[in-house]
């Protein structure tokens, strides 16, 4: 062991409280209903491996590239954000390993120790260690049945010293994980003037938002900020090819600002230099060929056939014992528990029946909520939800009488 001391954020560093249940995933015949994986069922391989092929027939692909991402890649992208209504060009995006890394990024060039960063809570857990790892001041914005509160955080915010107001909010308007809670249209323009009015940055993840299950869907806070302010906007864009695509791929972007993009690009030359060139020629060859909106429709159509699954199962075996809300897409529903349960045993209790979900405590920076959880439909199969609902009743019953 050295005798170097470890930099103070990483001498008891916490890890990924949803990567720290993988050692139950190696249990014979264990049901996850925990990670939000991508069903592998509905990888479009022929088409990847088609473009693979194509990407290898030359060189290039074998080669280092530009930290902003390959040309190809970065045109393919934009035109992939003009179908979501977002109006750019390849140069006002970078692709970024993963978004995750791109969330990264904005926390480098952006937060020093001690700024403040507002993050919707519950929030996506690597955000907040995210968030802890760069020694923010995390300012939780509360959450109800249709995302964030709006009129909470204005009231939070006016209340806050002017040194306090935070620099950067977090959110996850479309399908957010964990709560699967789709922003309305009137909360996304009131978050983008309310951001105005702070002086505040909005970093709008969307790796869920074409997941959908109905074919209503408010714009991208992104757009109503191109709508509102024009070259003021607001907003921060962060996406991912993750979960409509492949998640090894690693394939990210962001769209922002000139300046900022210019300063996350130094940042990113000192993490990795440049995304996987292999990786940016493959996604670029796949979304050139055409194939990615019939894939995304089959995925819409399998999810939303899971997603019922679930609720239905949840309603017929716990009825009362369990309230949430049906989602309109992505790949999560956030529950709560209505019934006095130790949130520890019932957790034990799962896994002892062979089902596993996360805890809700992951998705609170702080004062977490002991009596909800997180359940993905995404990765197991229609039977495969309906035995793990089956088991988690199950498991609800010996915590209840234990």
């Amino acid at each position: 062991m050295t005798h170097i001391p470890f930099a103070t954020n990483f001498v008891e560093p916490a890890g990924s409280p949803i990567r720290e249940l993988f050692p139950y995933l190696s249990r014979p015949g264990m049901i996850s209903l925990a990670g939000g994986y991508p069903s592998p069922s509905l990888f479009d391989t022929e088409g990847l491996q088609e473009a693979a092929a194509r990407a290898l027939s030359g060189p290039g692909a074998l080669q280092y590239g530009a930290t902003e991402g390959l040309p190809a890649l970065r045109e393919a992208l934009a035109l992939l954000c003009g179908a979501r209504g977002i109006t750019c060009s390849p140069a006002d995006l970078i692709v970024t390993t993963g978004s995750q890394q791109a969330f990264d990024l904005l926390l480098r060039i952006f937060i020093a120790p001690g700024d403040t960063v507002c993050v919707e809570t519950p929030a996506y857990p690597a955000a907040i260690q995210a968030l802890r790892l760069a020694d923010a001041q995390i300012l939780s914005a509360p959450v109800d049945e249709q995302g964030l509160d709006v009129e909470a955080l204005a009231e939070r915010l006016q209340r806050l010293p002017v040194a306090q107001r935070p620099k950067l909010l977090y959110t996850v308007p479309s399908f957010s994980n964990p709560c699967g809670t789709l922003l309305p249209a009137a909360r996304r323009e009131a978050l983008v003037r309310l951001a105005l009015e702070y002086g505040f940055l909005i970093v709008e993840d969307d790796p869920y938002g074409e997941l959908a299950f109905t074919d209503e869907r408010p714009a991208s806070l992104y757009a109503v900020g191109q709508r509102i302010a024009a070259e003021a906007n607001p907003v921060l864009y962060l996406s991912s090819l993750s979960k409509t695509v492949a998640p090894g791929l690693r394939i990210g972007w962001m769209i922002a600002p000139a300046d900022v993009l210019r300063r996350c690009v130094v940042a990113k030359q000192t993490m990795d230099l440049c995304t996987s060139p292999l990786a940016q020629q493959i996604a670029a060859e796949y979304l050139g060929a055409g194939r990615y909106p019939a894939g995304v429709e089959r995925a819409c159509a399998e999810y939303k056939k899971r997603m019922l699954a679930l609720s239905s199962g949840l309603r017929a075996g716990l009825g009362s014992n369990i309230a949430f809300v049906q989602p309109q897409g992505g790949m999560f529903i956030w529950a709560r528990v209505a019934v006095p349960v130790d949130a520890k045993r019932l957790f034990e209790a799962a896994v002892q029946c062979g089902v596993l979900y996360v805890p809700g405590a992951a998705f609170y920076p702080e004062n977490p909520d002991l009596g909800t959880l997180r359940l993905s439909y995404a990765a197991p199969d229609v039977e495969q939800i309906r035995e793990g609902v089956a088991r988690l009743t199950k498991a609800f019953d010996q915590a209840s009488t234990s």
